[in-house]
C-alpha cells in the first residue's frame, strides 16, 4: 500500500520518486503531471514526447539528467480499463465520434487490446529475427517517411518548398490597421454621444435608429476583424512536377477524384453539364490518377445518355487539348473566345483540326440538343432504353441505385489509342420514407462510391456548371496538399469563383468580388477559408471526420453527452474538471492501441480474418456503416484499391453504400462527410473541419481556376441570396451555431469563430436595415428628426464617423485590388438583399426550425437566351420584390412631401430639410440597382432619367404652386373678396 501524500504515476501506478538533488521528479513544468521516469522514457523510446494531460512537450534535457528511485515492483493497470465506453474510441481521432464495443476481454479474461497490441509486437520481432542484411535495411529504409527519402533524393531546387506566403507589405496593411482602431475609437464616442443626447420630440424614431446603429456597428466588427492579416500565396508547379514526376520514373502525384452534381437536367442544361466532364477529363494531370464521378440525382435518362454521348466525343477532345494545350478546356467556351487563336500556335496542322474539331462538337450539341427536345415530353409508359427495357429511374422518387463506368482503365480510349480518365455516373437509390438530404446526401453517396472503385486520397467537388477554366489547376491545389509541412493539417483548398455571362456592369454583384478578393484572403490569413459548395479540394481523411495528424486527440469529454442538452459538449462550453490518473491512462493506452493496429504501415501485417476481425471489434460499421470494403478504404490514408479485386465485385460493392438505407444509424451528415442540416451545407461542413483542429488554404492563381454561371436576372438572384440566408439562419438555430459549437476542443481560433458567426448572423441584419430604411421617410413626412441641432463636438463626430468609413474602404482597396466599382456595387445589393431575401430568410427560418414549415427552392435557371444577357431584362414578379418597392416609393413621397413642407415654412425649414433628403437618397442610391431591374429592357428610357424627372417635375410643380407666377397679390386679395361677395 502506497503512502499517503506521496504522488503516483498517472500510467504505472507506483510512486513518481525524486530526481538527484532529492526533488521530486516532474517531467511537465506546464501541468505538473504525475508520472515516473521509467514510464517517460518507454513514452520517448515510443516516439511519444508530449505530456498525456496538455500535449505539452517534456524537458529532455532535465530527463536525461535524473535519477530516479522507484519501487522495484509495478503493479498492473489492467484493472482500470474495466469499463467498456473507455474504450474502442475511433483510430485516428474521428472527432465526436465514439465507437462501442460489448466485449473487451478474450476467454481468458484479458482485455483484447492487449492481446492485439502482443500480436503486433510478435509479429514486428518475428520479422527482426528473420530479416536477412538487405531486409534490414530495407526496413529501415520503409521507417523513414516517403517525403524524407524523396528529399534527399532530389535536386535542391526540386526539395524546395512548393508554395510560398506573400504577406501584403507593410505600407499598405499598417495605415488599414490603424484606421481600424481609430474608427472604433470614434464609434464609441459616436455612441455615447447619441445615447446621451435624446431627442424628446421623436423619442420612438431616436431609439430605434440608436438599436440600429449598435447593431450596424457589432456587424461590422464581425466583418472587420476577421480581415486583420490578409495574405496572398504562391505556388510552384515547376518544382511539383520535379519532385513528383522525375524522368523515366513513374508519376508520384497522388490521384484525385471529381465530383459533379446535377439533378433536373431541364432546368440544368446538358450540354453545360457535358462542358464540365469534357474539362475535367482534359485536364493536366496524369489520367490514370483522374476519375469523374456524376451524380444525377434526378435520375434522368436524359442526363445518362447526354453522359453517353459526352464520353464518346471526348475521345476526340480530350487528346485535341493535349495535343495544342488549349485553354479553357470547355468545348463552348473555347470556341466562344474572341481572341486571336492562332496566337503561340506553332503547329502547322493546327488550324485544320481546329476546324474539324469545331464542325465535331457543333454536330455535338446537335446531338445533344436533340435529347433534350425529345425530353420535353415524358412518354405515358415512362423512358425506354435502347436494349427495350424500361429505365429504371421512370419514378424519381423510387428507383434503384444506378451506377455506369463509361472510359477508365477498362473502358474504352481516344482516337489516338491513349488511355483516358475513368467517367462513373452514379444514381443513388430513392425510396419513399428515407431523408435523402438533397445535394448533402448525394455527395456523400460519391464518397462512398468512389471509396469503393477508386479510393483517391483527394476529392475535388464542382456544380455542374462549373468547369475547369485552368488545366493545371489540381497542379496548384497539390503544391499544398502534397507538401509535407503544409499539407500535413489542411483539409482543403479553396479557390475563388469566377462567372462568365455576367453584364458587364455586374449590376447585382454576382461576381461577389468583395466577399472572394478581401474577405477569403482575410480568413487565408487565420485559419483558412470557408467552403464555399464548389471548386474545392478535400483531404478525403478529412471527410471522414478524422482530425490532423498532427494535433494531439481531443480528451474523451469532448464526444460525451452534454448533461442538460443532451448533445455533444463541443455544443455548449462546460466546466473544466480535474480528470482522473485512469482516464489519462486509458488515453495513453487507445493512442498506444491507435498506433499498433491501424497505423497505416503496419494493417497490411494482418491476414484478411484478422482484419476482419479489428473492424469488427473497433465496431466501425457504426460509423461509416455495413461495408468492409468501405471501412478498409478509409483506413488507406494514399488511397487506391487492390488490383487483385475483381471489378463486379466492387460494382456490387458500389450499389450497396448508395442505398438509401446505407446511411441509417451511422455518423454520415452528422460527423463524417458533408454535414446535414442546412440548405446551406458547404458552411456546416467547413466549419466542423476547422473545429477539429484542421486548416483550409486560398489558392487564387493567375488564371481563374474554375469558371461558372450565374443568375443575372433579378428575381433569380434574390432567390439564390434567399436560399444563401435561409441555410445561415438554419445553422445560427442548430447545435452547430458557432456562438456555442466547438468551445471545448479548443481548436477553432477566435478570429475564425468570429468570421463563421458572421456568416450565420447576416441575415438578421436585414430587420434593423428595413425599420433603418424606412426612417428617412418618416422623417420627411412627419418633420421630425433622430438626431438633436449638433454642435461643434457632435459636427466633428459625425465627419470624423463618415471620414473613418471612407479611409477604411479606400485602404481595403489599396490592399486587395479591387475595383472601387465592385466594391460600390457590393455595398448597393448588401442592402438590396438586406432588405428584400435577408428579410424573408429570416422569417422563414424561424417557421421551418421552430413551426416545422419548410420551404422548397426551386434551381435557378442556367442558361441566358433572347441574346446577349437578354435573361438580365427579364422581370419575375415575386413577394420578395415587395419590401424594397415599397421602401423606394416611400422614400420618394418623402422626398417630395419634405420640399412641399420646407416651401410652406420658409428659409429656416431648409437645413434640417438637407439633412433628411440626405439620408433619403442614401436609400434610393443603394436600391437604384434593384430599381434599374424593375424598369426592364435597356432600350426604354434610362431608369435614371425617369427617376430624376419624377423627382424634378414633382419638386417644380410645388414651387410653381408656391411662387404662382401668373396671379398678384392684390389680384389674389380682390379675388377672393369678390368671390366672397357672390351669393352662392
Amino acid at each position: 500500500m502506497m503512502e499517503s501524500g506521496v504522488p503516483v504515476c498517472n500510467s504505472c501506478g507506483e510512486q513518481v520518486g525524486v530526481n538527484a538533488n532529492g526533488e521530486l521528479f516532474v517531467a511537465c513544468h506546464e501541468c505538473n503531471f504525475s508520472i515516473c521516469k521509467a514510464c517517460v522514457d518507454l513514452e520517448i523510446k515510443e516516439g511519444r514526447k508530449l505530456c498525456l494531460r496538455c500535449g505539452a512537450p517534456y524537458d529532455e534535457n532535465s530527463l536525461d539528467d535524473a535519477e530516479m528511485k522507484v519501487s522495484a515492483n509495478r503493479s498492473t493497470m489492467a484493472a482500470h480499463l474495466s469499463d467498456p465506453q473507455e474504450v474502442g474510441l475511433h483510430a485516428r481521432h474521428v472527432s465526436s465520434v465514439s465507437t462501442v464495443d460489448s466485449e473487451l476481454n478474450d476467454e481468458s479474461g484479458n482485455p483484447i487490446w492487449k492481446n492485439r497490441v502482443e500480436s503486433w509486437k510478435d509479429k514486428k520481432n518475428k520479422k527482426k529475427k528473420t530479416a536477412s542484411k538487405a531486409e534490414i535495411k530495407a526496413e529501415k529504409d520503409d521507417q523513414v517517411p516517403s517525403e524524407q527519402q524523396m528529399e534527399e533524393k532530389l535536386s535542391p531546387d526540386a526539395a524546395q518548398p512548393l508554395s510560398a506566403i506573400i504577406p501584403i507589405p507593410s505600407t499598405k496593411l499598417t495605415p488599414y490597421r490603424a484606421v481600424i482602431i481609430m474608427r472604433l475609437v470614434i464609434l464609441s464616442l459616436f455612441f455615447h454621444y447619441r445615447i446621451t443626447h435624446p431627442v424628446d420630440s421623436a423619442f420612438g424614431l431616436w431609439l430605434t435608429s440608436v438599436i440600429c446603429e449598435i447593431w450596424f456597428a457589432f456587424s461590422w466588427v464581425l466583418d472587420q476583424f476577421p480581415k486583420w492579416s490578409p495574405i496572398n500565396r504562391e505556388t510552384f508547379i515547376d518544382r511539383l512536377s520535379a519532385r513528383f514526376e522525375r524522368e523515366g520514373e513513374p508519376s508520384q502525384l497522388a490521384a484525385v477524384d471529381f465530383f459533379v452534381s446535377t439533378v433536373d437536367p431541364l432546368k440544368e442544361p446538358p450540354l453545360i453539364t457535358a462542358n464540365t466532364v469534357l474539362s475535367i477529363l482534359a485536364v493536366d494531370y496524369p489520367v490514370d490518377k483522374v476519375s469523374c464521378y456524376l451524380s444525377d440525382d434526378g435520375a434522368a435518362m436524359l442526363t445518362f445518355e447526354s453522359l453517353v454521348e459526352t464520353s464518346e466525343f471526348a475521345r476526340k477532345w480530350v487528346p485535341f487539348c493535349k495535343k495544342f494545350a488549349i485553354e479553357p478546356r470547355a468545348p463552348e467556351f473555347y470556341f466562344a473566345q474572341k481572341i486571336d487563336y492562332l496566337k503561340d500556335k506553332v503547329q502547322p496542322s493546327f488550324v485544320k483540326e481546329r476546324r474539324a474539331m469545331k464542325r465535331d462538337y457543333e454536330e455535338f450539341k446537335v446531338r445533344i440538343n436533340g435529347l433534350v427536345a425529345k425530353a420535353q415530353k415524358t412518354p405515358e409508359e415512362g423512358w425506354t432504353m435502347q436494349d427495350g427495357t424500361s429505365w429504371p429511374g421512370n419514378n424519381t422518387r423510387d428507383h434503384p441505385g444506378m451506377i455506369q463506368v463509361f472510359l477508365g482503365h477498362t473502358g474504352a480510349h481516344d482516337i489516338e489509342g491513349n488511355e483516358l480518365p475513368r467517367l462513373v455516373y452514379v444514381s443513388r437509390e430513392k425510396r419513399p420514407g428515407y431523408q435523402h438530404h438533397k445535394k448533402a446526401g448525394a455527395e456523400n453517396a460519391l464518397v462512398r462510391v468512389s471509396a469503393v472503385l477508386t479510393n483517391a486520397p483527394y476529392i475535388l467537388n464542382l456544380d455542374c456548371d462549373h468547369y475547369v477554366n485552368n488545366s493545371k489547376a489540381v497542379r496548384e491545389a497539390m503544391c499544398f496538399l502534397m507538401d509535407p509541412q503544409v499539407g500535413r493539417d489542411l483539409c482543403y483548398v479553396q479557390f475563388p469563383q469566377r462567372f462568365d455571362g455576367i453584364d458587364r456592369s455586374d449590376r447585382y454583384a454576382n461576381r461577389n468580388t468583395v466577399f472572394f478578393d478581401v474577405n477569403m484572403k482575410g480568413l487565408d490569413g487565420l485559419q483558412g477559408p470557408v467552403y464555399v459548395g464548389t471548386g474545392c479540394v478535400f483531404n478525403r481523411q478529412a471527410l471522414y471526420g478524422y482530425g490532423p495528424s498532427s494535433m494531439p486527440s481531443l480528451p474523451k469529454s469532448s464526444s460525451s453527452s452534454c448533461s442538460w442538452c443532451g448533445c455533444c459538449s463541443c455544443c455548449c462550453p462546460s466546466k473544466k474538471t480535474p480528470k482522473d490518473p485512469s482516464d489519462v491512462y486509458r488515453d495513453a493506452k487507445r493512442e498506444e492501441l491507435d498506433a499498433a493496429i491501424f497505423n497505416l504501415r503496419e494493417i497490411d501485417n494482418y491476414d484478411e480474418h484478422e482484419r476482419s476481425m479489428l473492424i469488427s471489434q473497433m465496431s466501425f460499421e457504426k460509423t461509416f456503416g455495413l461495408s468492409s470494403v468501405f471501412i478498409e478504404s478509409t483506413l488507406m490514408e494514399n488511397g487506391g484499391v487492390p488490383e487483385s479485386v475483381n471489378p463486379a465485385a466492387l460494382i456490387n460493392e458500389a450499389i450497396h453504400v448508395i442505398g438509401c438505407g446505407y446511411e441509417e444509424k451511422t455518423a454520415w451528415g452528422k460527423e463524417i462527410g458533408w454535414i446535414y442540416g442546412s440548405v446551406t451545407e458547404d458552411i456546416l461542413t467547413g466549419f466542423k473541419m476547422h473545429c477539429r483542429g484542421w486548416r483550409s488554404i486560398y489558392c487564387m492563381p493567375v488564371r481563374p481556376a474554375f469558371k461558372g454561371s450565374a443568375p443575372i436576372n433579378l428575381s433569380d438572384r434574390l432567390h439564390q441570396v434567399l436560399r444563401w440566408a435561409l441555410g445561415s439562419v438554419e445553422i445560427f438555430l442548430s447545435r452547430h451555431c458557432p456562438l456555442w459549437y466547438g468551445f471545448a476542443g479548443g481548436r477553432l481560433k477566435w478570429l475564425q469563430r468570429l468570421a463563421y458567426t458572421n456568416t450565420i448572423v447576416y441575415p438578421f441584419t436585414s430587420l434593423p436595415l428595413i425599420a433603418y430604411c424606412t426612417i428617412p421617410a418618416v422623417c420627411l413626412l412627419t418633420g421630425k428628426f433622430i438626431i438633436p441641432t449638433l454642435s461643434n463636438l457632435a459636427s466633428t463626430l459625425f465627419l470624423g464617423l463618415f471620414m473613418s468609413i471612407i479611409v477604411t474602404s479606400v485602404l481595403e482597396l489599396r490592399w486587395s485590388g479591387i475595383s472601387i466599382e465592385d466594391w460600390w456595387r457590393n455595398e448597393q445589393f448588401w442592402v438590396i438583399g438586406g432588405v428584400s431575401a435577408h428579410l424573408f430568410a429570416v422569417f422563414q427560418g424561424f417557421l421551418k426550425m421552430l413551426a416545422g414549415v419548410d420551404t422548397n427552392f426551386t434551381v435557378t435557371s442556367k442558361g441566358a437566351d433572347d441574346g446577349e444577357f437578354g435573361e438580365l431584362y427579364i422581370v419575375k414578379w415575386t413577394t420578395v420584390l415587395i419590401p424594397p418597392t415599397t421602401l423606394i416609393i416611400i422614400n420618394l413621397v418623402g422626398v417630395v412631401a419634405g420640399f412641399s413642407d420646407a416651401l410652406n415654412k420658409g428659409y429656416e425649414a431648409w437645413g434640417p430639410l438637407f439633412g433628411k433628403v440626405f439620408f433619403a437618397f442614401w436609400v434610393i442610391l443603394h436600391l437604384y440597382p434593384f430599381l434599374k431591374g424593375l424598369m426592364g429592357r435597356q432600350n426604354r428610357t434610362p431608369t435614371i432619367v425617369v427617376l430624376w424627372s419624377v423627382l424634378l417635375a414633382s419638386v417644380f410643380s410645388l414651387v410653381w404652386v408656391r411662387i404662382n407666377p401668373f396671379v398678384g397679390k392684390a389680384d389674389n386679395s380682390s379675388l377672393s373678396q369678390g368671390c366672397i361677395s357672390i351669393d352662392c
